[in-house]
């Protein structure tokens, strides 16, 4: 048989079997910053109890934004916490206790950690850890500590602050983008009642396309959950496994898309083809929504050339659905409003602006018309419609949604492809999330800690026990120092100790709690 590849048959592929390897058993003993392996024997003799916090201290993403979304912990207690550790407790004590000294031994050369810790850790057989939280969904105020954890096991003092990094690592990327996704989600509602836009798509309005600008796989999984707290609309299709995985339940819908192309298939038949494109997406799908993306060659070619055909313009118009024109290249705010706008519009008058200076929204309109909402602004026909999908940003979806109504226009009338422009392009920093000791029980007396930089940089901690309340308006409030009594009455209640979950919460509950949060603080606002 010939090969259909010349190239094959003329360089024969010799084949390798894929290699399967398994974790080590102390990967999860790994799994922390280095010098961490060393405070045991810092810490003060006689020390039996340590607990640390994780805070969001600032907001330097979205300086208007006061509170940020609860949302990651449960994951990492299940992923980290729960199976990661699995196979250090399932090896053999010698074995784990070994690995490690070798492992250790290559690390720190003559500086001796020892192994008698982990020998001890293995014969307890489960993490002596006590995590006290806020529900996931909770809206809470920035510096203000979202959750502890506390050693349970005197001799594990060295344990809360040995699993920081990992916590750290976890829960600082699906908060922070389930926090932005939040700021979209008002930015789209307050621009809907400004103009008339139609609720009932907003949970569509803001489109997870970020998967591929992701770090990492699982990091694109974690943060499209993050987005799916405030939308339904998403391409991020592994996040549906990580939700049912690590937050299961009677979820309802999780997400949801529509059949739309990419550039591979709209320059496949050349810009010659773009007609015969067009025409095959219609025949393949008749009905419903189908997006197409058009800027492969010409984009304003497209609205003023392509889509005018008469034929093509007369099926789009007689369809039971809506094609959804998808500009993915230049200035979003300029290629979905028009380059000209304000004073430029004004100046220009009833002279014939070019497609440039249009925009796609008015090049639509022109071609297919409109309706006129209840609040007087103008909706494209339900036939078309635009979503933008690249570099979006909260920054950019605001000028968007303003030019459009300078122009008369319905906030519905774009749906913003959100990607990792937006939610991987972040840090840690972004809200100044870290994790710090507060309080500490040495020979038997307790220690308040508190970290509080003369260099500030607004690093300073929160210092010895802690609890959180409402105050009369409603609000997350948190008292330092907090005595037994203000500890038993905390919203920090435990979700998971020694080994297992006393709570659990379904995505759809963490759904709802944001939904509750959301309504007290516009009624707080509102007050």
């Amino acid at each position: 048989m010939t090969s259909a590849h010349p190239a094959t048959a003329a360089h024969p592929v010799t084949t390798i079997a894929p290699r399967l390897t398994t974790a080590s058993p102390i990967q999860a003993l790994l799994t922390t910053d280095g010098y961490k392996q060393s405070h045991r024997q810092l810490y003060p003799a006689g020390t039996t109890r340590i607990l640390i916090n994780w805070t969001n201290r600032s907001n330097r993403l979205l300086p208007g934004s006061s509170h940020a979304v609860v949302f990651g912990l449960q994951a990492f207690a299940q992923e980290y916490l729960t199976e990661a550790w699995a196979p250090f407790f399932a090896a053999s004590e010698d074995e784990v206790a070994e690995l490690f000294e070798q492992e250790l031994r290559d690390y720190f050369g003559p500086n001796a950690i020892g192994s008698e810790h982990v020998r001890a850790l293995h014969r307890l057989g489960y993490l002596p850890l006590d995590i006290k939280a806020l529900p996931e969904g909770t809206l809470a105020p920035i510096g203000v500590a979202t959750l502890t954890i506390e050693n349970t096991v005197d001799e594990f003092y060295w344990l809360p602050n040995y699993i920081e990094t990992a916590l750290s690592a976890s829960v600082w990327h699906p908060g922070t983008v389930a926090t932005i996704a939040l700021e979209y989600r008002d930015l789209i509602e307050k621009w809907a009642a400004a103009t008339g836009g139609a609720v009932a798509g907003i949970d569509f309005q803001a489109h997870d396309f970020s998967m591929r600008g992701q770090s990492s796989l699982g990091s694109a999984t974690a943060s499209g959950a993050g987005h799916l707290l405030s939308f339904l609309g998403t391409d991020s299709m592994p996040t549906f496994d990580w939700i049912r995985r690590y937050y299961p339940g009677e979820n309802g819908l999780l997400g949801a898309s529509v059949p739309a192309t990419e550039h591979s298939v709209m320059c496949i038949r050349g810009e010659q083809g773009e007609l015969e494109t067009f025409n095959a997406i219609l025949d393949e799908f008749p009905t419903g929504i189908v997006s197409a993306v058009s800027d492969g060659y010409d984009l304003f070619k497209v609205l003023t050339d392509v889509l005018t055909e008469p034929a093509l313009r007369a099926r789009i118009l007689g369809r039971d659905g809506k094609l959804v024109i998808r500009p993915d290249s230049g200035d979003p705010v300029d290629i979905v409003t028009g380059s000209h706008f304000g004073d430029e519009l004004a100046a220009a008058g009833d002279r014939d602006r070019s497609p440039e200076e249009k925009g796609v929204v008015e090049l639509l309109d022109e071609e297919f018309g409109h309706t006129v909402n209840e609040a007087g602004f103008k909706v494209l026909d339900s036939h078309v419609g635009v979503i933008y999908g690249d570099s979006i940003t909260i920054d950019r979806a605001t000028r968007i949604f303003e030019r459009l109504a300078a122009k008369g226009y319905s906030s519905d009338n774009i749906v913003l492809g959100v990607g990792s422009f937006t939610y991987q392009y972040l840090t840690r920093d972004n809200l100044g999330s870290a994790v710090k000791a507060t309080w500490a029980l040495v020979d038997g007396e307790p220690v308040d800690i508190q970290k509080d930089p003369k260099t500030g940089g607004g690093k300073k901690s929160a210092k010895g026990r802690i609890a959180l309340h409402r105050d009369a308006s409603g609000e997350i409030v948190q008292t330092d120092q907090a005595t037994p009594e203000q500890e038993a009455d905390s919203l920090l209640q435990t979700v998971w100790i020694d080994g297992a979950f006393t709570t659990l919460q379904s995505f759809a509950d963490v759904r709802a709690t944001l939904a509750a949060e959301r309504t007290a603080r516009a009624a707080r606002a509102g007050a």
